[in-house]
This record gives structure tokens, C-alpha cells and sequence, in this order.
């Protein structure tokens, strides 16, 4: 069953099914509830390049939980499939809730270590799963995830799903589905 998108997302992604722009997707902190979400963005968005800034299977935390290993494996065969599925060429910066080793299994070269900088149609980038790790970086873009922080020149994965157009640098984000925060783990505080 297709995802279905609600109209302002439609839209958005209607603007990028229509250019011919090259396409960068960034994700991260996924759990494995987006996994369905991440892929018919892929269908419908068609991105060139897919970079992953980390905690692949985000609502196991394989750092403070290393007997889940086994359904974290599980978890990112499951991404892998629908990353790879896209033809988009991969870059995969392993998180703090990542086993590099598991990630390398699935993903080999296109593991790249936190403050790597990648060139795009001349525009640079720099990955890495927390901020500081691609902070005062030459970069044209700083692609992150971690936490909801936000620096200069940064797209933060961790609160949405980022695309960005190159040469023209546009860039977009569509949000991740209701309760993608819960599944991640993160508690929500509300105040009267």
C-alpha cells in the first residue's frame, strides 16, 4: 500500500519528481517505522545521491542495548534493501547507535567515517552524525543528525528529511510521519 502524503508534502514532492536538477536526499536517526516512509519518498523523488547521517535502526539503541544486536541486524538488512534498491549512489555516516562493523556488512564502501567532505556538481558537503562533527568544515552544506540542534549552514536530519538541488543548492525538507519522535525513543514534554 502506498504512503500517502499529505498536500503540502505532495507538492513538494511533485517539485522535485519535475526537476532535472541532481537530487540529494539526507535522512537520519531512522527508525524503522520510516523505513516504509523513506521509500516511497524514494519512488516518488527519484534522488541521485543518499546520504544516511546515522542511527540507521534509530529506535534500537544498540549503544546502551548490545543484546539487540540481532534485531538490529535485522533492522539495517531491512534499510540496506531499500537504499540499495534505488539505484542512488550511497553515503553512510554510522551513528552513535551504530555497530560500524554490521553497517559495513551491508553498506562496504559506501561507509564513509563522521567529518567526511563529499563534492557534488562542485558544491561541497560535509557528513557526520553529531554537529560538531562537520562544524567549522569547508563546506557548502553541513549534513547532520544526533539531536535537534541547529548550526550554520546545517541541514539536520533528525527533523526531517532533507533534499537539497544541485547546482541550484534549493533545498527542502519533508517531515517524518506523527510519532516518528516516540519511535526514536525521545520523550516529549508538554506544559499546560
Amino acid at each position: 500500500m502506498p504512503f500517502k502524503l499529505p498536500l503540502f508534502r505532495r507538492r513538494v514532492m511533485e517539485t522535485l519528481a519535475s526537476s532535472d536538477e541532481v537530487k540529494v536526499m539526507h535522512v537520519s536517526d531512522t527508525p524503522e517505522s520510516t523505513y516504509r516512509f523513506i521509500g516511497s519518498l524514494i519512488e516518488k523523488a527519484k534522488p541521485d545521491y543518499i546520504i544516511h547521517t546515522g542511527d540507521l535502526a534509530d529506535n534500537i539503541k544498540l549503544e546502551r542495548r548490545p543484546d539487540l544486536k540481532p534485531a538490529y541486524i535485522g533492522a539495517v538488512r531491512k534499510l540496506a534493501r531499500i537504499l540499495k534498491a534505488s539505484g542512488a549512489k550511497l553515503y553512510i555516516v554510522p551513528g552513535n547507535e551504530d555497530d560500524p562493523d554490521i553497517i559495513r556488512e551491508f553498506f562496504g564502501e559506501d561507509v564513509v567515517e563522521p567529518g567526511t567532505l563529499i563534492e557534488i556538481e562542485g558544491i561541497k558537503l560535509a557528513l557526520g552524525h553529531r554537529p560538531e562533527e562537520v562544524l567549522g568544515r569547508g563546506a557548502d552544506f553541513r549534513l547532520y543528525g544526533h539531536n535537534f540542534r541547529l548550526i550554520n549552514g546545517g541541514l539536520n536530519g533528525v527533523l526531517g528529511v532533507n533534499f537539497i538541488l544541485l547546482p541550484s543548492g534549493k533545498t527542502y525538507r519533508v517531515g517524518y510521519p506523527t510519532g516518528t519522535d516516540t519511535n526514536r525513543g525521545y520523550k516529549l514534554r508538554r506544559s499546560l
